[in-house]
């Protein structure tokens, strides 16, 4: 499962569609959790070979989400093709934290950033349980060490990706 080779900041894209969107043509607050969380599993199945429920029978245990903090900035318009990037930023012996950040396909515009936070539990009485070592060793491969993970600081991690990518635009209109 662990090699030297682990994609840590995998993107995909991703199409709004129609039936996902509301009177105005965004894509509905709610869906918002629906296209992060499928690119996420997609990303974790193409570049981590990991079957979310071949894990929970293999193991007995499974993540289940216990918060999200999402950041709504710039609507996702129907039909627009998005970049999905996904990052771990924080784990411990039984819980990690996924950063999910939305952009324009172009990754010039932010438009919504999830923290998703998830605890392992046991499949049979949803009590925590720690990850395995197999499973620990490929989480400390995939941490993503240059986000300063505070459970309280979302907001200011929102702040420094919008300030982050405008310098980048501004850098490419040179």
């Amino acid at each position: 499962m662990a090699t030297a080779s682990l994609v840590r900041t995998p993107e995909t894209t991703h199409r709004i569609y129609f039936q996902d969107c509301d009177m105005l043509g965004h894509l509905n607050n709610a869906r918002y959790l629906d296209y992060f969380l499928n690119a996420r599993e997609d990303q974790v199945a193409q570049h981590y070979a990991l079957n979310m429920g071949e894990l929970a029978r293999e193991q007995n245990a499974s993540w289940v989400i216990t918060k999200h903090h999402l950041s709504y900035l710039r609507p996702a318009r129907q039909g627009e093709t998005v970049r999905i990037r996904t990052q771990l930023i924080h784990f411990d012996n039984s819980n990690l934290v996924v950063e999910m950040q939305m952009l324009s396909e172009d990754a010039q515009r932010l438009k919504a950033v999830l923290w998703s936070e998830m605890a392992f539990v046991k499949v049979s009485s949803g009590a925590r349980t720690d990850h395995s070592d197999e499973l620990m060793d490929m989480l400390e491969q995939l941490d993503v060490e240059d986000v300063n993970y505070d459970a309280d600081g979302f907001d200011e991690r929102v702040r420094a990706l919008r300030k982050a990518l405008k310098r980048q635009r501004a850098e490419d209109e040179e």
